[in-house]
């Protein structure tokens, strides 16, 4: 039988790449369906391609964040051509990904073929990530909060002192994307939550947002209008990307936000995640 190859990939690979990404599902935007998204990982990370018998069967992409005791290697993609399964595409590009040493962190949409390549490199914790859509006008916008700019390394430093963990990296990474920005918001002089936004127009939308630990229903959905409010977002949908067990979740769906996808979050690390919400991988029950 053929070997799987795997190898840097280059501006050459750019349509193997797309067609890859295309025969998953993945066509929008921050995919490697994307040209312009696959250059800029190419520039600023790693990418590799997987090859049998000469064509290009999968590819995954990988950028350290941030540096120091809270570097952590992200894996940012990593799709199989579904009618390659079972050469062993998966497990040959993460072992050549994986940086040794470093914290590992990935995230998956196509959790359901994915979750067991990743167990299997040592990933054994996970929580799904929710990203909600809906309109903000559904609920009440809360009276008495304001929001205001501020640096990912003070957020991250509140998100430490309310889970125990330092996500300066994380917060970085998003507040470097377009429009992206961190914020606290305060209530009764009070800073009640903290988190990151980022995107433009009507993409725009939360991606963070730490509460305290004693923050129940009500604080939350307050919060999340409060900084949508702050956002000056256009009528219609909003956007809001939230741990399953948020506090807000429950309450944002039963005002008829809907689920407009998951992401699957897993570490070589549960501390990478925040303890009160990492549970154990399915794989590893």
């Amino acid at each position: 039988m053929t070997k799987i190859e795997v190898r840097a990939a280059t501006e050459d690979d750019l349509a193997a790449i797309a067609a890859v990404a295309a025969a998953t599902g993945q066509v929008e935007e921050w995919s490697g369906a994307d040209p312009g998204y696959v250059r800029h990982l190419l520039a600023h990370g790693r990418v590799l391609v997987a090859a049998h018998g000469g064509a290009v069967t999968g590819f995954g992409a990988t950028r350290r964040i941030g540096d120091g005791p809270v570097a952590v290697t992200m894996l940012c993609d990593l799709f199989v051509d579904p009618r390659q399964h079972g050469l062993g595409t998966g497990q040959a590009l993460l072992a050549a990904l994986w940086e040794p040493g470093s914290p590992r962190m990935t995230f998956s949409s196509l959790h359901a073929h994915a979750l067991p390549v990743y167990t299997r490199a040592g990933l054994d914790a996970w929580w799904p990530l929710l990203y909600l859509g809906g309109k903000a006008g559904t609920l009440p916008r809360p009276d008495g909060w304001t929001v205001a700019t501020s640096s990912p390394a003070d957020v991250a430093a509140l998100e430490a002192d309310w889970t125990g963990i330092d996500r300066a990296a994380d917060h970085r990474a998003w507040a470097a994307r377009p429009g992206g920005q961190s914020v606290t918001a305060r209530h009764g002089g009070a800073v009640l939550a903290a988190g990151t936004v980022a995107g433009e127009d009507a993409e725009y939308g939360i991606v963070h947002l730490a509460l305290p630990p004693a923050a129940g229903e009500d604080q939350a959905v307050a919060a999340v209008l409060a900084v949508l409010a702050s956002l000056d977002p256009p009528d219609g949908r909003a956007r809001v990307c939230l741990p399953a067990p948020h506090p807000a979740v429950r309450p944002l769906l039963a005002a008829g936000w809907h689920v407009d996808f998951m992401d699957v979050f897993m570490a070589t690390d549960p501390g990478l995640l925040d303890p009160r919400r990492a549970v154990p991988s399915p794989a590893m029950a």
